[in-house]
């Protein structure tokens, strides 16, 4: 049985619109389907995302997905499905060995980053750990912050497409010279273990206040646990889910002051990408 394990992502990240991408330990499957697939899998239909990547790179058949991502969340499901069903249909036809190379890995990034129509999610779900895509290219760089990555995922879902209609067309030279300052921050933080300079390193003038004035219990989250001593917090991906980084002796905390109407998840980076086997 042939199967690929794809984890979820954080998106944005702040400023990083569009750009920058975290991989994390909450995973989906996808895998050929046959009379002994697990029993919690659920074969996809024509439309399924997986389904749409796989038959884009030349996979034959059905195929089954067991979700553990929540759909119109704002943690890259859809990326990762793409990721996972692109580089089944590698692994079907030219093996699992294949399928695990980088090689691989870049090339189901292009097709889900083309599926997409923006390439951030699928970096991350492609490549794993923090990853920065521009263009159809991606590149992931090491991490020296350890940290938890706190997730506050409400009952609602929101839809990236119709969140982008909402998003100004033109923005002024103040506000992109903002937003490439501090996306460069958050990557020279990251790379340096400057936890100090990550609060400032999210601060977005493009996206996240427009998203935000929609869903604004997660506005909410965002100031509570910066509060609560996280280094930074940011809205995941086009929302609804809130996500930070926290140093682990203070996730406890974190996680306390988190509203009730939604799922709080403790979750780690993920530094695997996509296995497949």
């Amino acid at each position: 049985m042939i199967r690929v394990t794809v984890p979820a992502s954080t998106a944005n990240l702040g400023a990083g619109f569009d750009t920058l991408g975290l991989a994390l330990n909450m995973y989906l499957e996808v895998g050929l389907a046959q009379p002994h697939q697990p029993s919690n899998a659920r074969n996809c239909d024509a439309h399924h995302p997986a389904s749409v990547a796989f038959a884009r790179n030349g996979g034959v058949g059905t195929i089954w997905s067991h979700d553990r991502i929540p759909m119109g969340r704002g943690l890259g499901f859809s990326g990762a499905a793409r990721v996972g069903g692109a580089l089944l249909a590698i692994a079907q036809r030219e093996g699992v060995v294949a399928a695990n190379s980088l090689e691989a890995r870049l090339a189901a990034f292009a097709i889900a980053s083309e599926l997409e129509t923006h390439p951030d999610n699928a970096a991350a779900s492609a490549l794993g750990g923090l990853t920065v895509a521009a263009g159809k290219r991606a590149i992931r760089v090491p991490v020296a912050v350890h940290a938890d990555v706190v997730v506050w995922v409400p009952e609602n879902t929101t839809s990236t497409k119709e969140s982008r209609t909402k998003l100004q067309p033109t923005v002024t030279l103040a506000d992109a010279v903002s937003n490439l300052s501090r996306s460069s921050l958050f990557v020279a933080a990251i790379v340096t273990g400057d936890v100090a300079a990550l609060a400032d390193a999210t601060q977005d003038k493009l996206h996240q206040d427009v998203r935000l004035a929609i869903v604004p219990d997660t506005k909410h989250a965002m100031q509570a646990v910066l509060g609560a001593g996280a280094y930074a917090s940011w809205l995941s991906g086009s929302g609804p889910t809130m996500a930070c980084l926290v140093d682990p002796s203070r996730a406890d905390a974190v996680m306390a002051v988190l509203p009730r109407n939604g799922t709080a998840h403790r979750l780690q980076i993920d530094v695997n990408g996509p296995v497949v086997r």
